[in-house]
């Protein structure tokens, strides 16, 4: 049984700009934490330590994407927004606006 993925508008404005190849393998991406959800493992998924967020991974040929999401209250994985990684670090505001995009979602704003 599939599991429910969600995209925030953030999330849907970011995928909607990547390169037809790279906007491929980033759904063929969101498609698989929908087949396996939580027991997706890693290169794919990981958990950022030291928040309530996990990442998808999306690699092509030197591009790297990050997608962050997290579980709803319903079960649903919600994918806060995403960006291209240029660092060997996670960038922190990004990172800090995926957790003021999952507040805005428990506070209603996205229903």
């Amino acid at each position: 049984m599939p599991y429910e993925v969600v995209l925030l508008e953030p999330a849907v404005t970011f995928v909607e700009l990547l390169d037809t190849r790279f906007r491929a393998k980033t759904l063929r991406t969101i498609e698989l934490l929908q087949r396996f959800g939580p027991q997706l493992p890693f290169p794919h998924a990981r958990k950022l330590s030291g928040h309530e967020l996990w990442e998808l991974r999306v690699q092509l040929a030197n591009l790297i994407c990050r997608l962050f999401y997290f579980r709803d209250t319903k079960g649903n994985f919600v994918i806060t927004s995403g960006f291209i990684k240029k660092t060997t670090r996670t960038n922190r505001q990004e990172i800090e606006r995926a957790v003021r995009l999952k507040d805005e979602y428990a506070k209603g704003k996205y229903s």
